[in-house]
């Protein structure tokens, strides 16, 4: 296969507003031993990325400088010692930047083919989201069946996902959102409560909901604002896995008295800059567990709307916007 010499991809010449993205010509990236060159053909938008663009969150060494971390495309090159996929595959994949671009270079092993009857835009849907929440919250929290969850943000693409995966593996599910659209939208894909945080007190509604007992399972992006009152709403046992600070980092007061009363484990990590090997584990999870349920439609990735490469910016200030209820979704490549 001849490839071109130079792509299209999202140039970001210094931190900002989303109106400092521009669209430039480059040179394809390298292909490095283990890696394959995708071909992208669509790609998610994700919060990291608008953290990225601000300034706030910079690439790992060694990582492409290009936004964008999970892509669904066709499969060009193969690296040496890369194994699991040939040129022609459909893949998606978990990508450590470089996604805003018509060709991606990832490790093979974040990559996975398309679910069955899976497009370029449902497919790369799937990545960050379900990397995300397989890592925190069955690798890392241990949900289990008959257990109980509280999901915040439970609208974004992060919660959408959550819900779901929790309910598939016999979960009850509590979320939080932020209108009583995304309260429905919550429950709608599974929810025995959705909580709209602007009007109810999570850990009120949680205890009720639980007979006083509490969840067993938080999964946070807020962070410091919440902390206290998701001490509060877990039960013994009970595990407190964030992966944002949306509402700060720091924690200005809270009573830490139930941690050893209740035996509380609180857990946290960002995905990007874990590991290839650690990716590969997740990756090898979702593979065996959660493909099969997506293959037959017991979950599906829930896009909000699908914007061509050109139009990176108004997807970025639909994230920040904070309306959304899914996955913001770019074709790349005239896809």
């Amino acid at each position: 296969m001849t490839l071109p010499t130079e792509m299209t991809y999202v140039d970001l010449p210094g931190p900002g507003g989303p109106e400092n993205m521009v669209l430039a010509r480059g040179p394809l990236p390298e292909v490095k031993p283990d890696d394959i060159l995708v071909r992208v053909e669509a790609a998610g938008i994700n919060r990291p990325d608008v953290l990225q663009r601000k300034g706030d969150y910079p690439p790992p060494p060694g990582a492409s400088p290009i936004l964008g971390l999970e892509v669904a495309g066709e499969v060009v090159a193969v690296g040496e010692g890369a194994t699991g996929f040939s040129i022609g595959d459909k893949v998606c994949a978990l990508a450590n930047g470089g996604g805003y671009a018509e060709y991606c270079a990832v490790p093979a092993t974040q990559a996975l083919a398309w679910p069955k009857g899976y497009d370029a835009t449902r497919a790369a849907a799937l990545p960050e989201t379900f990397f995300t929440v397989w890592a925190n919250v069955f690798d890392m929290a241990r949900l289990k069946a008959g257990e109980t969850i509280l999901v915040h943000g439970g609208s974004s693409g992060i919660g959408t996902t959550a819900i779901q995966l929790a309910r598939a593996f016999g979960a009850e599910v509590l979320a939080t959102a932020g209108s009583a659209e995304k309260c429905k939208a919550c429950e709608a894909l599974g929810a025995k409560r959705a909580i709209n945080y602007r009007e109810e007190d999570f850990k009120a509604i949680a205890l009720e909901e639980t007979g006083g007992r509490g969840v067993d399972v938080i999964l946070d992006m807020v962070g410091g604002r919440y902390f206290d009152r998701n001490i509060g709403s877990l039960a013994k046992d009970g595990r407190l896995s964030i992966i944002a600070f949306l509402g700060g980092a720091r924690v200005e007061s809270a009573n830490i008295g139930p941690i050893l009363t209740k035996r509380l484990h609180v857990m946290g990590s960002a995905l990007r800059p874990r590991t290839s090997a650690e990716k590969q584990a997740i990756r090898d999870g979702l593979a065996a567990k959660v493909w099969p349920l997506l293959e037959r439609g017991a979950v599906a990735p829930v896009i909000h709307q699908v914007l061509p490469l050109e139009r990176v910016a108004d997807g970025h200030r639909l994230m920040e916007e904070g309306d959304h209820i899914g996955k913001i979704v770019m074709t790349v490549g005239g896809s």
